[in-house]
């Protein structure tokens, strides 16, 4: 679930639910209630605190998800294509090498 990610991703930066709340522009009890599934937050409020994490939401139409989980999974390989030394480059390691 995507607030249970933001959650991880603030705890993987050392960052207290008062400093996500600070650089995010919320209160403290926003992020605590929106965290603990009190509140059915904003989208606004969602997006503001994925960009304080350096995070970008993208939102992904329901019918393109299965589409989208198979092409993460084969490392953004297009299906079909050679796999091996010999293969051309995945989308992702292009995105990396940038």
């Amino acid at each position: 679930m995507l607030i249970d990610e933001l959650e991880r991703a603030r705890k993987a930066a050392g960052w207290s639910q008062e400093t996500l709340a600070e650089r995010a522009g919320l209160s403290r009890m926003t992020v605590q209630r929106t965290e603990s599934g009190q509140i059915d937050p904003r989208l606004s409020t969602l997006l503001e605190m994925a960009r304080a994490l350096g995070l970008e939401l993208m939102p992904v139409p329901a019918a393109l998800r299965p589409q989208l989980a198979d092409f993460v999974r084969s490392g953004g390989r297009v299906l079909g294509q050679p796999a091996g030394v010999g293969a051309p480059p995945s989308i992702a390691q292009i995105i990396e090498d940038k």
